[in-house]
């Protein structure tokens, strides 16, 4: 795997069509956004001295969220008669998510247009994120790295074949690894992305800040 010697190398040598106010639980299918927590750190999180970016935390791909979809655009702040999760709730989302703060947003922008229930929401979060394994030689990337987009696609794809490529993306921002998105049914079964989740980055450079 490219991005394996990449890391060994290192270490050796030193926009979609948004609408609000939409009804619950009318949506086509799922796009689970993993971010990578170090690159979210320098980008976001250090600016706001945000305790996921503490020393010893030791994230890599951390959920971002699980977004209802249409196959064009995408609900959001809807309408539902479901009550809003409790701070414990929140806070035992943590673990995966960095913080509390962000499940709860999730929820309010995203969740209420899920249909579900908060506490169902959450645990379906949970139950997607399992399901994905994260390749293990993220967690030894010790140094900061360079390295082709599509490499992180294909360690995914390695480690996940019941994923397909067009049921993935990877996205970028500020030079940076952003995500990589995953298409799911609203039973949390791969499918394939809409025209406009699909928006691979293509740098051939892409900073991969280490794990904290």
């Amino acid at each position: 795997m490219r991005l394996l010697g990449l890391v060994i190398a290192a270490i050796c040598f030193g926009g979609m069509a948004q609408a609000q106010g939409e009804k619950a639980g009318d949506f086509d299918y799922y796009v689970m956004s993993l971010g990578w927590s170090s690159n979210w750190c320098a980008l976001t999180g250090d600016g706001r001295g945000d305790p996921q970016c503490d020393a010893g935390r030791g994230l890599t791909w951390t959920l971002h969220g699980l977004w209802p979809q249409y196959e064009s655009g995408y609900p959001s702040d809807c309408r539902t008669v479901e009550n809003d999760p409790n701070r414990s709730d929140s806070a035992q989302m943590a673990d995966i998510m960095g913080g509390a703060g962000l499940a709860f947003y999730e929820w309010k922008k995203h969740g209420r247009c899920s249909g579900l229930s908060a506490k169902t929401y959450y645990s379906t979060m949970r139950k997607a994120y399992k399901a994905v394994v994260i390749p293990p030689i993220f967690a030894k990337i010790t140094k900061d790295l360079h390295v082709p987009a599509s490499v992180i696609e294909e360690a995914f794809a390695e480690a996940n074949p019941q994923i397909a490529r067009d049921q993935m993306t990877v996205t970028c921002s500020s030079g940076m690894i952003q995500e990589i998105r995953i298409c799911l049914t609203k039973d949390l079964e791969p499918r394939r992305c809409g025209a406009d989740t699909i928006k691979d980055c293509t740098l051939k450079d892409a900073g991969l800040e280490a794990v904290r």
